[in-house]
């Protein structure tokens, strides 16, 4: 190769060094402000208002009430899937009980040294994960939609925090509100 041919080479390719490297430049720049732009982001992100759940969260909520409803309530009428939904809404309301859907649902507390589940099939299956009937599942499912989602609600439900199987006696002194398919709802006494 000539020198001159050598020369116009390393003038093109110098040029492309050149050009690849204010490429590379920029690609950071624009890197560095886009993160401190979403940290910034981040930051201001604690001054949602309160009450904001994020679409994670609901997701989740919705799977922990679908849980419960299934677990509680699969073989019970619509209504019943309904009133299992209500209560553990109407708990998380109440400033009694935990704060979230999922807290609700997995709470438990310590009576006489014995672990007590709020709702029995947590304390007795623990956290299960295989559903048993895929259709009692999808149904279970759209009830908590119904019910987290959209705000649907019984009425006659409206101050129930507990409820029973109808073949068991916890004789509870709580005023009785509804029987929706096996399960006996309650409510406080200060409530009604």
């Amino acid at each position: 190769m000539k020198a001159n041919q050598l020369s116009s080479l390393a003038q093109r390719y110098g040029s492309y060094l050149l050009k690849a490297i204010g490429l590379f430049t920029v690609i950071y720049v624009v890197c560095a402000v886009t993160s401190a732009r979403f940290e910034t982001l981040r930051e201001q992100s604690v001054d949602l208002p309160s009450g904001y759940i994020s679409a994670a969260q609901r997701t989740r909520e919705l799977d922990c009430l679908t849980r419960n409803i299934y677990w509680e309530a699969a073989n019970e009428p619509f209504e019943g899937k309904v009133g299992v939904a209500q209560v553990t809404l109407n708990r998380v309301e109440s400033g009694r009980f935990a704060s979230s859907v999922c807290a609700v649902v997995y709470q438990k507390n310590v009576f006489y040294e014995k672990v007590v589940c709020q709702f029995s099939w947590f304390c007795e299956r623990g956290n299960p994960s295989k559903v048993i009937h895929k259709p009692l599942w999808n149904e279970s499912e759209e009830v908590a939609k119904k019910v987290l989602l959209e705000g649907f609600r019984l009425p006659g439900l409206k101050h129930a925090l507990y409820y029973h199987a109808d073949y068991v006696n916890p004789g509870w002194k709580k005023p009785r509100l509804e029987k929706i398919g096996h399960h006996i709802f309650y409510g406080e006494k200060h409530d009604l």
